[in-house]
C-alpha cells in the first residue's frame, strides 16, 4: 500500500508541473447555491454580498448565484434574506482564473429582527442542537497551531476536551475516555479514526497519534461536548460530525502539502467522464524516518502510515443527490533491537511489529420527498484489521543502563494477535418540517458486525508493575503472565438495531424544545435499551440565551473487549446520564461566549478486575461534574482565536475493594488560549497555549531484586493506591508561521509548525523501568514540522 500511495503522489506532482504555467490573472469567481436548512429546497432572492465591497448578487429561481471578477485570496460572503438568519462564509479561497462553488444552508430566524440582525457562521447555529455546539471551517482547522491540519488536534482547544498533547491527537471529553465519542463521517458511523495507537494492541488511554484525515480534507466539523440528540447513540461522551469536502463543480483545483513527514495531495473538481458528477480525491503518505533522526528519537522505532480518500457527488436530478465515499488507511510500526540499543536508558524493551488497515465504503442518497421534507439513505461497509507481533529484549545492564554484556538477547515473538472488525450497515433518516415552528426527525439503523480475534501468548511473560490482588502467588513481587490470562479465540457475528424519534417545537419567539427517544439493541450484549433525550433554549433576546440538556446515553462495549472475552461471557452496555445547563451570548456576529455546567452519573462501566489479563466486567460506577467557559472569535478578517477554561472532576468506583478514585481524565483545571493574526497579505502568525492539571496516577512502592538473582537485577513496582497521586501538570506552547505568495497560477504557503516550543517534557502517562527501578514519562518533548502547501 505505501508503494501505491507513492505512485499516486508522483502522478499528482507530474500533473502539477504541467499545469502551473499558463496565462495568469489575479481574479476568479464565486458560484454557489442557497438552500433551506430544514427542507433542502432552493431559496430564491437571497442577497449574497462580497464582504468589504459593494458587490452583491441575488440567487435565481433554482437558488444559484455567481459573483464575477473576485480578487484572488481568502474572501468572505454574507447571505441575507428576510425571515432567515444571515449566514457568513468566512474562508473561501479564490484562485486566479478559477471558480469556487459553495452550497449554503439558511435557517429560518426565530425573532422578528427589529433592532439587531442575527448572524451565524456556516454549520454553526441549529435550534435542534443548542447544547455544547461548536463548528470549525476548513481554514480554521488548517491554521490551528500545533495541529498540522488535524481536526482532532484543533478540537483539543475546546472547553471540556482533554488532549494528551505531544504527538497524540485523540480527544477525551468531559472526563470520559477517548473511545467514548460518536464519530460520523458523511453520516457513516466510525469507531476507528486514528493512526498509531500508543501500545501494541488496543485501548491505549491516550488514543491514536494522528487522525486518518489529511489536512484540508474536512470541509466542516460540528462538535457537541454533550447533550446530543437521539439521532446519535452507542457512544456517550460527545458527538463529532465531519463532512468530507465535495469536489468543485466548476473546474479542477489541486492543493497539497510537502513536509518533514511526507506528502499530501488533493484533487478537487468535476469529472470528465460522468456528467453532473464532481470528485474529491486525497492521497497522503507519511514516513517518520527523517523526523526521528532529525530530533534524535531513533529509539522510538519507525512509524509509517497513509490515507487515500475518494468522494464523488452526483446530482442525479432535481430531487436526488448521490454521494460515494471510500477511505483506505494503512499503517505499520516496527521497533527492532537496533532501536533498543539507541535507547541509552533502556526504558522500553518491547519489540512491536504491526500492520493495520482501515477501510470505509459508503453510499449516501439524499431525496427531496416534498417541499417540506427530505429522506437520507446511507449504505456502508467498514473494516478494521490488525496483525501484531510483539517481542521483548533482555539486556544485562546495571541500574544506569550501562550494558554488562554488549550483546542484548531478545525474543521477537512473545505474543501475536490477528484481529478484525467487519461491519455492513444501513441508516435511513427522514426529516419533516411540519410548519415554521415544528420539526420532526426519525430514522432507523441496522448493522451486521463480525468480530474475529486470535491472540496467542507464545511464551510466558513477566509484568513488573502489579497490584497485590493481581498475584496468584502472594510471595512473589512481580506478576507472571501465563497463556490462560491472555489467549483469546473469538469469531462471532451479531446484529445491532437502532431507531429514533426527535420532535422540535418553538413556543412563540423565546422558547425552543427538542424531545426525543432512542431505541438500541446490541447483539453481543443481547440487550435492548431506551434512551430519553431533552434539550432546549430560552432566548432572552437575539444575542442572549439560556440552554439546557438532559439525556440517558447507552454505550456499546469496546469491540476489542468483546472479542477478548472468554467462553460465553457477555458485557453489558455502559450507561451515562447527563444534565447540562448553559448560557450563550453573541457580542458580535463573530464573537461568542459560552458557559456551561454539567453533571454525569455512570453505571455498568466496563472495568478490568485483574491487570495484565483480558478479563472484564461491568462493576464500575461513578459520577462527574464540571464547568466550561469559552470565548470564540471566528475567522473573518485578520484575527481569530479562542479562550477556554474547564473544571473537570470525575470519580469512579470499580467495586473491587479499593473504593472511589479519580478517573484517568479527571483533570480539575484546564486552560487554553489560541490566537491567529494575519499581519500582512503574506505573513500569518498563530500561537496556542495549553495548561492542564496533571492526570491521576497510582501510588506505589518499589521492590529491589525481585528475581533474587545477583546477575540479573530487576526492580518491581507495587501499586498500593489507585490514582492517589498526579503526573506533572501539562503545559505546551505551540507556534505556527505561514508565508503566503503566488507562483505563476499557484498559491503557495511555506510554514513552520512547532508543538511544545519550550521543549518541556510532556507527561502523557508514567511507565516503569525494571532495570533502573525508576519511573519515566511516556510523551515527547518538542515536535517540529514544516513544509510547503500549494493550491492552483
Amino acid at each position: 500500500m505505501p508503494q501505491q500511495l507513492r505512485r499516486i503522489a508522483i502522478l499528482f506532482l507530474t500533473f502539477i508541473s504541467q499545469s502551473l504555467f499558463g496565462q495568469q490573472t489575479d481574479f476568479g469567481s464565486i458560484k454557489g447555491r442557497i438552500i433551506d436548512k430544514d427542507n433542502k429546497q432552493p431559496i430564491v432572492g437571497a442577497l449574497i454580498i462580497l464582504s468589504n465591497t459593494q458587490i452583491s448578487v441575488k440567487s435565481d429561481s433554482l437558488g444559484f448565484f455567481e459573483i464575477m471578477k473576485v480578487k484572488s485570496g481568502i474572501q468572505s460572503i454574507e447571505i441575507r434574506l428576510l425571515g432567515y438568519e444571515t449566514q457568513l462564509l468566512n474562508d473561501i479561497n479564490v484562485l486566479p482564473n478559477k471558480s469556487t462553488f459553495q452550497e449554503v444552508s439558511l435557517q429560518e430566524g426565530i425573532h422578528n429582527l427589529k433592532s439587531v440582525e442575527v448572524k451565524s457562521f456556516k454549520f454553526e447555529n441549529n435550534r435542534v442542537t443548542p447544547i455544547s455546539s461548536y463548528s470549525f471551517s476548513r481554514e480554521e482547522i488548517s491554521l490551528n497551531p500545533g495541529s498540522q491540519g488535524d481536526i482532532f488536534r484543533a478540537i483539543g482547544m475546546l472547553p471540556g476536551v482533554s488532549s494528551s498533547g505531544g504527538i497524540y491527537s485523540a480527544i477525551a471529553v468531559r472526563g470520559q475516555g477517548v473511545r467514548d465519542n460518536v464519530y460520523m463521517v458523511d453520516d457513516i458511523p466510525l469507531t476507528e479514526v486514528g493512526h498509531l495507537e500508543g501500545n501494541s494492541f488496543f485501548n491505549d488511554p491516550n488514543g491514536g497519534r494522528f487522525s486518518i484525515f489529511a489536512p484540508r480534507v474536512i470541509d466542516n466539523a460540528q462538535f457537541q461536548g454533550g447533550g446530543f440528540g437521539p439521532e446519535y447513540g452507542r457512544r456517550s461522551a460527545s458527538y463529532l460530525g465531519l463532512g468530507i469536502k465535495e469536489g468543485n463543480k466548476e473546474n479542477a483545483i489541486i492543493d497539497g502539502q510537502i513536509d518533514l513527514l511526507g506528502i499530501t495531495v488533493n484533487y478537487d473538481g468535476p469529472t470528465k467522464i460522468l456528467k453532473r458528477t464532481n470528485i474529491f480525491l486525497s492521497a497522503r503518505y507519511q514516513n517518520f524516518y527523517g523526523l526521528v533522526n532529525l530530533i534524535g528519537l531513533k529509539d522510538i522505532g519507525l512509524p509509517i502510515y497513509g490515507d487515500v480518500i475518494l468522494k464523488t457527488t452526483t446530482q442525479l436530478n432535481a430531487k436526488n443527490k448521490l454521494s460515494f465515499l471510500a477511505i483506505v488507511s494503512p499503517e505499520s510500526y516496527v521497533r527492532d533491537i537496533d532501536n533498543v540499543y539507541a535507547d541509552k536508558k533502556l526504558n522500553l524493551l518491547y519489540l512491536p511489529n504491526f500492520k493495520r488497515n482501515k477501510i470505509v465504503f459508503g453510499l449516501n442518497l439524499r431525496t427531496l420527498t416534498s417541499n417540506k421534507s427530505y429522506w437520507k439513505n446511507v449504505l456502508y461497509f467498514t473494516s478494521y484489521t490488525s496483525n501484531v507481533k510483539v517481542g521483548k529484549a533482555y539486556p544485562d545492564a546495571d541500574t544506569l543502563g550501562n550494558l554488562n554484556n554488549p550483546v542484548i538477547s531478545y525474543n521477537e515473538n512473545i505474543q501475536t494477535q490477528n484481529y478484525a472488525e467487519t461491519k455492513f450497515g444501513y441508516r435511513s433518516l427522514f426529516n419533516l418540517t411540519i410548519n415554521k415552528n415544528q420539526k420532526l426527525a426519525t430514522g432507523i439503523e441496522m448493522d451486521l458486525l463480525n468480530l474475529n480475534n486470535e491472540r496467542i501468548l507464545n511464551s510466558n511473560d513477566t509484568n513488573f508493575v502489579y497490584r497485590p490482588v493481581d498475584l496468584i502467588n502472594p510471595n512473589l513481587k512481580y506478576q507472571p503472565i501465563y497463556p490462560q490470562f491472555v489467549n483469546a479465540n473469538f469469531n462471532n457475528t451479531n446484529i445491532n438495531i437502532s431507531s429514533f424519534l426527535n420532535y422540535s417545537i418553538l413556543f412563540g419567539k423565546r422558547i425552543s424544545l427538542n424531545a426525543g427517544l432512542r431505541y438500541d439493541y446490541t447483539g453481543f450484549s443481547n440487550q435492548y435499551v431506551i434512551s430519553p433525550r431533552l434539550s432546549g433554549s430560552y432566548f432572552i433576546n437575539e444575542r442572549n440565551s439560556f440552554n439546557f440538556g438532559y439525556g440517558i446515553y447507552f454505550q456499546d462495549p469496546v469491540y476489542s473487549d468483546i472479542a477478548d472475552l472468554p467462553g460465553s461471557s457477555k458485557l453489558k452496555m455502559e450507561e451515562v446520564t447527563q444534565y447540562i445547563l448553559g448560557y450563550r451570548k453573541y457580542f458580535t456576529s463573530d464573537l461568542k461566549l459560552t458557559i456551561e455546567t454539567w453533571y454525569k452519573s455512570f453505571d455498568n462501566m466496563v472495568v478490568t478486575p485483574v491487570n495484565g489479563t483480558v478479563l472484564k466486567n461491568n462493576n464500575g460506577t461513578g459520577w462527574g461534574k464540571g464547568l466550561d467557559i469559552n470565548l470564540t472569535k471566528r475567522l473573518v478578517k485578520k484575527i481569530h482565536g479562542q479562550f477556554g477554561y474547564s473544571y473537570i472532576e470525575i470519580k469512579r468506583n470499580d467495586h473491587d475493594g479499593i473504593g472511589e478514585y479519580d478517573f484517568a481524565f479527571s483533570q480539575p483545571h484546564q486552560f487554553n488560549f489560541m490566537l491567529s493574526y494575519k499581519a500582512t497579505k503574506h505573513w500569518l502568525f498563530s500561537m496556542k497555549y495549553r495548561y492542564a492539571t496533571g492526570k491521576p496516577k497510582d501510588n506505589y512502592i518499589i521492590h529491589r531484586d525481585v528475581l533474587n538473582s545477583n546477575n540479573y537485577l530487576r526492580y518491581s513496582k507495587e501499586l498500593i493506591g489507585r490514582n492517589e497521586l498526579r503526573l506533572p501538570d501539562f503545559t505546551s506552547l505551540d507556534m505556527r508561521a505561514n508565508y503566503n505568495f503566488k507562483f505563476k497560477k499557484a498559491t503557495m504557503t511555506i510554514f513552520v509548525d512547532i508543538v511544545n516550543i519550550f521543549n518541556k517534557q510532556i507527561a502523557n502517562s508514567e511507565s516503569f523501568n525494571a532495570i533502573s527501578g525508576q519511573n519515566y514519562y511516556d510523551g515527547l518533548a518538542i515536535f517540529p514540522t514544516g513544509g510547503m502547501k500549494f493550491e492552483f
